[in-house]
């Protein structure tokens, strides 16, 4: 099995630190960019109020899952952004409020551009980005955009969407990107075989890996594992970090009461797809055009040392929104430029 590591002996916040760095410089956010200006009281709209109803009924089931009623088949535009302010006496890392929040890392650090992910500045301002646009993919069962590290779970009869942060495979030891699975089995305290490749990588840092690591709070794979396809699994984590970047071995990592929802909610046979769209656009019900852009995963070594941003592409179905005579092509481009993770309005 391609299981991946989490958090192995003495690898710690040095790892940690390093990890943040490397996907900083990955994405180009290191810059100290400005950060948009924006009304700090929440928008509380038919949708918000939608949102939060639905989130408070599914708060019995999973306290930290954010929930989204589904909107009508011709519209994929959920949620609302919030901001919420850094506490004066804070001396919280930005991880701290992304699981707070349910985010992932790399979605605080697209959305607030030149926040220090170490320590936030006290009394700033951090937008949390809720509002997204559902990923151009059949609305059942598990839906995994490597891109944007979340995962979209549809629970039959629900007429909801549940989004989690993940963690994904470094480059060269890539999640799928293109792909169609099943939940094949599930796994209360999976046990951990490290391949000999592994070994010999973990030992060259000077860290030596036992044969197998066994069940328990201190396995590399967490709690809980549903397994997909032969190689792949959807796991927890032993460690505080990785949520919203690439650090692992090819699997999709999550945070213990997300693996733990999904263990006791995704029946075994539940459709995974596994799919890459950095970029979400969407043509809602009442004419508005909105696109998403977020960083996309380096392709290669040269990406990821160079300074300039990872090329685009646009796909079809998004170039068909954006190519809109309606369409305000200065704030596409803006959008391309800023990728913040955040749905914009272009026309």
């Amino acid at each position: 099995m391609r299981h991946d590591t989490g958090n192995v002996s003495h690898l710690g916040q040095c790892a940690h630190i390093m990890r943040i760095r490397s996907f900083m410089a990955e994405n180009n956010l290191i810059n100290n960019l400005p950060v948009a200006t924006t009304n700090t009281k929440m928008k509380m709209n038919i949708r918000a109020l939608l949102t939060l109803c639905t989130a408070l009924v599914a708060f019995s089931q999973s306290a930290f899952a954010v929930v989204y009623p589904l909107p009508a088949k011709d519209s994929r535009l959920v949620g609302e952004n919030i901001q919420i302010t850094v506490p004066e006496d804070s001396k919280l890392p930005l991880e701290s409020f992304a699981a707070q929040y349910q985010m992932g890392l790399s979605n605080m650090l697209e959305a607030n551009p030149g926040v220090d992910p170490f320590l936030p500045k006290a009394g700033s301002t951090l937008t949390i980005p809720q509002q997204l646009i559902l990923p151009d993919a059949p609305r059942e069962g598990i839906i995994i955009n490597s891109a944007e590290m979340r995962l979209y779970y549809y629970p039959k009869g629900t007429n909801t969407v549940i989004v989690l942060p993940i963690g994904i495979g470094q480059l060269g030891k890539d999640t799928p990107l293109n792909w169609i699975t099943s939940v094949q089995r599930k796994k209360d305290g999976p046990t951990w075989t490290p391949t000999a490749k592994m070994r010999e990588e973990y030992a060259a840092d000077g860290e030596i890996l036992p044969a197998v690591f066994p069940a328990g709070p201190d396995n590399p794979m967490g709690l809980y594992a549903l397994y997909v396809g032969r190689l792949y699994a959807i796991h927890g984590t032993n460690a505080n970090f990785g949520i919203g970047l690439r650090v692992s071995h090819g699997c999709v990592r999550l945070r213990a009461d997300d693996i733990k929802y999904l263990f006791d909610n995704v029946p075994v046979g539940t459709r995974v797809q596994f799919i890459n769209e950095p970029v979400k656009a969407t043509v809602e019900p009442d004419g508005s055009r909105y696109v998403e852009v977020h960083n996309p995963l380096s392709a290669n070594e040269e990406e990821l040392k160079s300074k300039d941003p990872v090329p685009l592409t646009i796909s079809a179905p998004v170039g068909k929104v954006v190519m809109d005579p309606a369409v305000n092509q200065s704030e596409v481009d803006a959008a391309i430029k800023a990728r913040s993770g955040m749905p914009v309005k272009v026309n």
